[in-house]
């Protein structure tokens, strides 16, 4: 009984966890976008 008691806790303490991260009002920072050169050609037209 005592081993199903440790499995029961960790599964607790695993929940929890999945809980704070998934409605964490501050959650992670979104990573700042970075810019992409694109060749601007105005002679070629699509």
């Amino acid at each position: 009984m005592e081993e199903i008691g440790k499995i029961i806790e960790k599964l607790r303490e695993w929940a929890q966890t999945v809980i704070d991260t998934l409605f964490n009002p501050e959650g992670q920072a979104e990573p700042e976008l970075i810019p992409v050169p694109v060749k601007n050609n105005p002679r070629r037209r699509y």
